[in-house]
């Protein structure tokens, strides 16, 4: 492919790299700096692009270096989090939360995310299924909604649920969010864009975060490419609608392996 063609592509595919590498590490400044030493590392061998598809050989080649990096994450405190998500870490059967993002989240094939952790694709499948089982039941806590459409915030709510979470409340407006969270401090929210009162879900979080600390939040939007750019504080954790149950279980899984608050319940 012609080096044009290629930045072209990659360009394309560059906002969801973001978005896995975000996720793995539990910081958009920390996701965004393995996506830039990916680019590097193509622009030096263009080889480590050599697959058919696209998507494939960048997130390939991110996890080559990711890897070889012995896959750190970021946190932004210094007051134990960092020794608290490690040991949730150690927990996990090794590359199982990366096989279960890529499949969850960025809607990798079982055969693609083969290529891309250089493994077996059997060896993918157990790992998805082991992710799922080990994520979804080992920690518990407080989870805040703000969702100005009934019938997703319903939605959401019964997911979160059935995975063992308390629901604080749903929030429809970023008056209510602010309050809601005033009443019950939580561990982690599920957040829309735009709201109801025609308000930026952004804005309502960015304030909850100034009062409350740090919160690990999932934004929900039909545009994820417009919060995956790195020019800006942008979220670590994002899933696009309309999402699956698969998703959100996912999202909610690895945010809450990011959560600081003393209400979390490891179980």
């Amino acid at each position: 492919m012609p080096a044009a063609d290629l930045a072209q592509a990659i360009g394309r595919e560059l906002p969801y790299l973001r978005r896995y590498a975000r996720a793995l590490t539990g910081s958009q400044t920390a996701g965004d700096n393995y996506a830039a030493a990916t680019l590097e590392a193509i622009l030096a061998d263009r080889e480590l692009m050599n697959d058919s598809e696209t998507r494939v050989g960048l997130f390939r080649a991110f996890h080559a270096i990711w890897q070889s990096s012995g896959e750190p994450v970021e946190v932004q405190d210094n007051s134990g989090r960092e020794a608290k998500v490690q040991d949730r870490l150690k927990t996990l059967t090794p590359n199982s939360r990366e096989a279960l993002l890529l499949r969850t989240i960025e809607g990798l094939r079982y055969d693609q995310i083969a290529r891309v952790m250089q493994v077996d694709q059997p060896e993918v499948e157990e790992l998805v299924q082991i992710a799922l089982s080990e994520m979804g039941h080992s920690i518990s806590g407080k989870v805040m909604v703000i969702e100005d459409e009934t019938i997703i915030a319903m939605d959401l709510r019964g997911i979160v649920q059935t995975m063992g979470h308390e629901v604080t409340g749903i929030a429809r407006t970023h008056t209510a969010a602010i309050e809601l969270a005033q009443k019950k401090r939580p561990d982690l929210i599920l957040a829309d864009i735009q709201l109801a009162d025609g308000s930026s879900g952004i804005d309502a979080v960015n304030e909850l975060l100034q009062s409350l600390g740090h919160i690990p939040v999932i934004f929900i939007t039909a545009f994820p490419e417009r919060l995956l750019t790195g020019d800006r504080p942008e979220p670590a954790f994002l899933i696009s609608k309309p999402y699956s149950e698969e998703q959100v279980r996912s999202a909610v899984s690895q945010a809450m392996f990011f959560a600081s608050t003393e209400g979390l319940q490891v179980n």
